[in-house]
């Protein structure tokens, strides 16, 4: 068999997986919901064990293999900006058109996390093979960082502001609210992760296929709860919420980065890596935040399910065309 072959049978396996591990929980979730097979009360605490456990192994054991070198220091420096950089222009332009703490919190979740795991690492392997894969995982990871760092905190904050739980507490009691919880425990499989791998301890063998099957796990109970919370009779009252969004996503940001990619970056296949990144729809994670933190979920939802089908119909084919 070819070289090339053999890539043609990668790129297939792998869209393989974005069908099962994304399309197949998405549409099992929707089915359970609409049959009301399943309660809310257990869709929450599916949430919180992928949060809580999932999350916390699987960082573990990425961070464990992680590779250190100065050469990559550009792609976690991106993979921040891509999280930071759309929240600070949503936040400072947008957010102030909505009234309510519980939209506001779920708007920024929505501009700040993107879908590179997912969908950008699938956009990126068919375009340069497992090295595009690679580093849209470590712009993942950086995003994962900053979703127990930045993004729940902020979420709890949104929360108890509209709650006006922080009028009632003192403020280290709400200062722990934030940013102490079950809910940032992967913060801890991390810092194991590089303290083992800092100290030159060689991860076994076996723990990699549990890592290859504990993402597909993770996928799928990320995504079946997404389906679970899809109402298209909402996601369709939110449209017009969500444009400044689509905008932020497809033209702001894309803009931003491609200026920031040109002045700073050489080697072309990080150039392209990181304009598909830039281009990503809003992540599953916007979504199970604002469940989380008990936000407003439908307009979460309805930016993903909009972003998501402009992207795949629209957006990629385009890039695919230009990257190529």
């Amino acid at each position: 068999m070819s070289e090339r072959s053999e890539r043609m049978d990668n790129t297939n396996l792998r869209l393989i997986f974005v069908l099962t591990d994304l399309i197949a929980p998405l549409a099992v979730g929707y089915y359970l919901h609409q049959r009301s097979l399943v309660s809310g009360e257990a869709i929450n605490k599916l949430i919180r064990f992928n949060v809580v456990c999932i999350y916390t192994i699987l960082s573990l054991l990425s961070f464990w293999v992680l590779p250190i070198s100065g050469n990559l220091i550009t792609v976690p420096i991106f993979g921040f900006l891509l999280v930071l950089t759309p929240g600070a222009i949503g936040t400072l332009f947008f957010v102030r058109n909505f009234s309510s703490w519980l939209d506001r919190g779920a708007y920024i979740a929505s501009a700040m996390l993107a879908n590179l795991g997912t969908l950008g690492g699938v956009c990126a392997f068919i375009l340069y093979d497992e090295q595009g894969f690679a580093y849209t995982q470590l712009i993942g990871t950086c995003q994962n960082v900053l979703l127990v760092l930045v993004i729940f905190p902020m979420a709890q904050y949104c929360y108890m502001k509209h709650t006006h739980t922080i009028r009632k507490t003192n403020r280290l009691r709400s200062f722990c609210d934030m940013f102490f919880s079950l809910n940032q425990m992967s913060l801890v499989g991390m810092a194991a992760g590089l303290l083992l791998n800092a100290f030159g301890v060689a991860r076994p063998a076996a723990l990699a296929p549990i890592f290859q099957s504990l993402v597909h796990i993770g996928a799928w109970i990320a995504m079946l709860p997404v389906g679970f919370l899809i109402d298209f009779h909402q996601v369709r009252r939110y449209a017009h919420k969500v444009r400044s969004l689509t905008a932020l996503r497809f033209i702001i940001t894309p803009v931003v980065f491609g200026i920031l990619i040109y002045l700073f970056v050489d080697d072309p296949v990080v150039q392209g890596t990181l304009l598909i990144c830039a281009f990503c729809p809003t992540a599953i994670n916007a979504v199970l935040t604002s469940r989380l933190y008990n936000l407003t979920t439908d307009l979460a939802v309805s930016s993903f399910v909009i972003t998501t089908g402009a992207f795949l119909l629209a957006i990629f084919p385009a890039l695919f065309f230009f990257l190529r």
